[in-house]
């Protein structure tokens, strides 16, 4: 989920299988970091969104909605994928009503800079339709390796998979650890799968990274003051 501070936008990289957990990103300065939302649903919530959130918009073709895909946690990645214009805006639908269910939930009074309206109804029916549909189904190929079924899958399907996702992290055991980075103008939503449950940052190799050295400059400030003569 993209902010001033963490222009989200997807980068053109191998899926997460090859290159680790969690999709890069690139920030608004040009460092391209991974971040892992721990949740397929949640990763679709980096492609764009509404109100302020539109201008990060990446979702724009089928092509862009494969590209997506492919970086994603769904593994493995659907050998074939039959895609239309009107697949595209349905994913954008059920990420935008996504993104308006879980900002509400984390932020009931609002949160200003993402302009964004409270969820409603509406958005529930959006993402209970989506689940409503046949998701992708899991089968094992001849080689013993994991696939999907039939091919090539279909854009309602993963839309369903997608919403089943959200619906599953929204009403199971990890829903009150789903958080928003406590980085500075950042945005990004996750949900902490860590032991402790402590988890504040996007990615530490990001916002983590520029919380230590703002701390390291602030002590640092602090102590030259202190040593620093002072008048009577």
């Amino acid at each position: 989920m993209p902010s001033s501070s963490t222009a989200a936008t997807p980068e053109g990289a191998p899926s997460r299988s090859t290159e680790g957990p969690g999709i890069p990103l690139r920030s608004y300065t040009g460092h391209v970091f991974r971040f892992d939302p721990g949740a397929l649903c949640l990763e679709l919530l980096v492609t764009g969104g509404p109100g302020a959130l539109a201008r990060y918009e990446v979702l724009h073709t089928t092509e862009d909605l494969a590209a997506w895909v492919g970086r994603s946690r769904l593994t493995p990645t659907p050998d074939t994928l039959d895609l239309t214009d009107a697949d595209v805006e349905h994913v954008r639908r059920l990420r935008d009503a996504l993104l308006r269910t879980v900002v509400s939930r984390l932020h009931p009074d609002g949160l200003a800079p993402l302009d964004l309206p409270a969820a409603g109804p509406a958005d529930l029916r959006v993402i209970n339709d989506a689940a409503a549909r046949p998701p992708l189904a899991p089968a094992l190929g001849e080689d013993g390796t994991r696939r999907w079924s039939p091919a090539p899958a279909s854009g309602a399907q993963l839309a369903s998979t997608v919403a089943r996702d959200a619906v599953d992290l929204l009403t199971g055991p990890y829903a009150d650890r789903v958080r928003m980075c406590s980085g500075e103008r950042c945005y990004l939503i996750y949900v902490d799968t860590s032991r402790p449950g402590r988890r504040r940052w996007c990615s530490m190799e990001h916002c983590g990274n520029r919380s230590k050295v703002r701390a390291h400059r602030a002590q640092r400030a602090r102590r030259t003051d202190e040593s620093a003569p002072h008048e009577e």
